[in-house]
């Protein structure tokens, strides 16, 4: 009875760790988008500099997390953990005390680089540990971390912004992280690798580093530089040969092969990237369209788009559960189904449509993204063995990032089509209403593609992962 009294104390104490850097990450995220014009004057920085402090993050975040968590698979998940745990404490200490924009930006790669080294072993480290027939609850909740964080971030940072100042994002995270880790360090038994011995692929990491920043890099810049769109096209090619490269050798960073073969793993992935591609674009397009073409303040906006994201925390715990006692993936498709159908009535609305239309678009994709997110993620975490959890953990969160750009490029050619360099306004509202009804198009045609590759998947993950 003490060891099982025991046993629980340690998979909650797992949980919360696991649940609390999740929070911060996207916290980090979405908090600073809310500071930039202050940041800025504070500064007297440019556009660019300000674009900067956001992509820079997106760009630590992504280059690293895959090599990252292979690395964790290979000398120890928890390892990794801990040291991006206490490495991010030093980098957000030094963003609250970053004398010029150029420190600022800095530090803010060397952030988001901890937080691709502290995500990429998240996932990975709770596959380790939880049962598979406790696992679907606790990516739920998880899961739900990632949403409040997000859906905090604007809100508390727009507090800080408004009665102390932009520094405290970073003050008043550091405790917090501060406490995480040593909770983590305290609580956290024992250590998980699943490939050791194995070599470090360290050309493929090389490869995959510098293919991932043209590709991003080209992708983000092209609306400021067109000549940006060879550092996208150069980015493929080198990914391309990344691929090739990975075939032949025996311990490769990504085991093309492996993933290939497995349709549960291939599918989910597939799926959660152009999930996140198709639906990423609501939350930008109603920003604009509610403030410009509806007329609400920016409070109320704020207040009105919060809707999605608190459903989705509000869900995951449920989905998680749910899919501990059913297929994760049929649990999954329908979350997809139900964000394509929020996407398809997106693209019905113009300037004269009611509020409640509105609602009900913003409730259907909370729900369907809070259905989708963790019965995926335990689909993905399941089909795979313990050699592979920092890798698969690490690529979940790649395909949602590059999800996400992919989004964004497709709304970013759109605009420039119908709108050139005309800013957004009452006037060029009717050109606004028509990029956005087409990319709601274009995304609903791409939500379709992905309850299709949900669809495609093998029910059998239990099992193999049983076998593994």
């Amino acid at each position: 009875m003490k060891s099982m009294k025991k046993k629980e104390q340690s998979l909650a104490a797992t949980l919360w760790v696991i649940a609390a850097v999740q929070f911060l990450t996207p916290f980090m995220f979405s908090a600073v988008g809310v500071a930039l014009p202050t940041i800025g004057h504070e500064f007297a920085a440019s556009a660019v500099h300000l674009g900067l402090i956001e992509m820079v993050y997106i760009l630590g975040v992504a280059l690293f997390l895959l090599p990252m968590g292979r690395f964790a698979d290979i000398h120890g998940r928890k390892r990794i953990f801990l040291t991006g745990n206490f490495l991010i404490i030093l980098a957000t200490l030094a963003l609250s005390l970053a004398p010029t924009i150029e420190f600022l930006i800095l530090f803010r790669f060397l952030q988001g680089v901890c937080a691709a080294m502290i995500t990429s072993t998240s996932l990975a480290i709770l596959t380790s540990v939880f049962p598979k027939e406790r696992l679907g609850r606790a990516m739920g909740v998880v899961v739900s971390s990632v949403y409040l964080g997000i859906s905090a971030g604007p809100t508390l940072a727009g507090l800080m912004v408004e009665f102390l100042n932009w520094r405290w994002i970073f003050y008043s995270a550091v405790p917090v992280e501060l406490i995480t880790l040593i909770f983590a360090v305290t609580r956290l038994k024992g250590e998980w690798t699943g490939s050791k011995g194995e070599a470090f692929d360290w050309v493929g990491s090389i490869l995959y580093i510098a293919a991932l920043f043209g590709i991003i890099v080209g992708i983000v810049e092209v609306h400021d530089f067109p000549s940006a769109w060879w550092f996208a096209c150069g980015g493929i090619g080198v990914f391309a040969a990344f691929l090739v490269y990975e075939t032949r050798i025996s311990s490769p960073l990504f085991p093309l092969k492996r993933v290939v073969s497995n349709k549960m793993f291939a599918f989910s992935n597939l799926a959660t990237w152009l999930n996140y591609a198709a639906s990423f674009g609501i939350m930008f397009f109603f920003s604009i369209y509610l403030q410009v073409i509806k007329g609400v303040s920016p409070k109320n906006t704020g207040l009105i788009l919060i809707i999605q994201p608190l459903l989705q925390a509000a869900c995951s715990p449920y989905a998680g559960r749910m899919s501990d006692r059913y297929p994760p993936a049929f649990i999954a498709t329908a979350g997809m189904a139900l964000c394509t159908l929020g996407i398809a009535l997106s693209a019905m609305l113009n300037a004269t449509s009611p509020f409640l239309m509105i609602y009900g678009i913003l409730l259907l994709m909370g729900l369907g993204f809070g259905f989708f997110s963790s019965p995926n993620n335990t689909a993905i975490m399941g089909s795979i063995g313990p050699g592979e959890y920092g890798m698969a953990s690490s690529l979940i969160a790649t395909m949602r990032t590059t999800g996400m750009l992919t989004g964004m490029t497709i709304i970013t050619v759109l605009l420039s089509h119908f709108l050139g360099d005309r800013p957004v306004t009452v006037e060029t509202g009717k050109e606004f209403l028509l990029a956005m009804k087409t990319a709601m198009i274009l995304f609903s045609i791409m939500g379709i593609f992905a309850i299709g590759l949900s669809l495609g998947r093998t029910p059998g993950w239990e099992s193999r992962r049983s076998d593994s």
